[in-house]
C-alpha cells in the first residue's frame, strides 16, 4: 500500500462527542468509520456502552461494533491484527479512513503498534486472579499503582484482566510493562492525522451525568438484569454495569449506584485525557466548533502530507 492513504483518529473522553463527529467526517470523505471503543465490540452491550444508535449507525458503515461476543475473549493485540486487515479493506476502496474511540491502548496500537512482551510466571497470574476473585479489584490496583505508576495512569482501570497483566508483569520479571509500551513504533503503510475533542472540565462532567441519565431513561437497569448470569466475565466488570449488578444484589441503593456510576465515568474521563495529552500529534478542538472548521484543517492536512 503506498502511503497516499490516511487515517484520521478522533480521540477524546467519553461524552465529548466522538461519534457524531466520526460520521460527519465519514460522510464528507465518503469513507468508513473503525470503532476503537474496548466495549462497543460486544454485542450483549448496547446502552451501557453508548453505542452509535441504529439511524448513525445507517449513517456510515461502522467496524468493530457489535462484533464479539463477551463470552469471546478479545484482546488488544487482537484489536491491532484485525483492524489492520479492515483498514487494508477500506484503503482498497478510499484514500481515506476513519478511526474514532475513547480506548487510548486500542488507538496506540493501529497507530503506533504493540511492543511483544517477555512471557511471564502463569503461577504469578493464578495467585493475582484468585485474589481478585476473593478480595475485588481493589487490592490489585493498588499493588499496580505503586509497582508500575505510568501504566497505571494509562490502563483502563474498568479492565480488571489488563491490570492484572500489569501487575503480574512486574512481578514476573521486576519491569515495569510501561518500559516496554513505547520502546518501538511501528512503520504503518499510511499517514496519520490525529485530531482530539475536549472541553472544560465542569462542562466535559456535565455532559458525562447527562449521559448517564440518559442511558438510565433508555433502559440500562434492565440490560444490566438481562446480563446478570454473566456478570463475572471480565468484559462486564466495567461502568455502569458493575455498579448495577451491586444494585442487585442489594449491596448498595439505586441512588447510590446512580452516583457511583457518574463518579466512575468521571474518574475514566480524566484517565482518558491524562492519556491522550501525552501524544503532541494530537490537535485539539471543542466539540462545539464547527465541523467544517475541522474539515478545513484535515483538508489542509491531507494536502499538505
Amino acid at each position: 500500500m503506498a502511503k497516499n492513504k490516511t487515517l484520521i483518529v478522533i480521540a477524546g473522553p467519553t461524552a465529548i462527542g466522538k461519534t457524531a463527529l466520526a460520521i460527519t467526517l465519514a460522510r464528507h470523505f465518503s469513507t468508513e468509520i473503525i470503532s476503537a471503543d474496548s466495549r462497543q465490540f460486544f454485542k450483549e452491550m448496547s446502552i451501557g456502552t453508548a453505542k452509535p444508535s441504529a439511524d448513525e449507525l445507517a449513517m456510515a458503515k461502522h467496524h468493530f461494533i457489535d462484533s464479539h461476543s463477551i463470552n469471546t475473549l478479545f484482546s488488544t493485540g487482537d484489536f491491532e491484527k484485525q483492524a489492520l486487515e479492515v483498514l487494508a479493506e477500506i484503503f482498497s476502496r478510499h484514500d481515506v479512513a476513519i478511526m474514532a474511540g475513547g480506548s487510548g491502548l486500542y488507538l496506540d496500537a493501529v497507530t503506533k503498534g504493540l511492543d511483544q512482551l517477555p512471557d511471564t510466571d502463569m503461577q504469578i497470574r493464578e495467585e493475582l486472579n484468585l485474589l481478585f476473585e476473593k478480595k475485588g479489584i481493589e487490592p490489585i490496583r493498588e499493588k499496580l499503582a505503586e509497582a508500575d505508576p505510568e501504566y497505571y495512569a494509562k490502563v483502563d482501570q474498568s479492565n480488571p484482566q489488563r491490570m492484572i497483566r500489569g501487575l503480574e508483569f512486574f512481578l514476573s520479571t521486576g519491569k515495569k510493562v510501561s518500559s516496554f509500551l513505547t520502546n518501538s513504533k511501528k512503520e504503518r503503510p499510511f499517514d496519520i492525522i490525529k485530531i482530539g475533542l475536549n472541553i472544560e472540565r465542569p462542562l466535559l462532567y456535565e455532559r458525562i451525568n447527562h449521559r448517564v441519565d440518559l442511558m438510565l431513561a433508555n433502559g440500562l437497569l434492565e440490560e444490566v438484569k438481562a446480563l446478570e448470569p454473566y456478570k463475572d466475565l471480565n468484559a462486564l466488570k466495567t461502568v455502569g454495569y458493575a455498579e448495577l449488578f451491586d444494585y442487585l444484589d442489594g449491596l448498595i441503593s439505586y441512588e447510590m449506584a446512580v452516583d457511583k456510576i457518574k463518579q466512575n465515568t468521571r474518574r475514566f474521563a480524566k484517565r482518558q485525557l491524562t492519556w491522550f495529552r501525552r501524544d503532541d500529534q494530537i490537535k485539539w478542538f471543542e466539540p462545539h466548533t464547527q465541523p467544517q472548521s475541522i474539515i478545513d484543517f484535515l483538508e489542509q492536512s491531507l494536502k499538505a502530507d
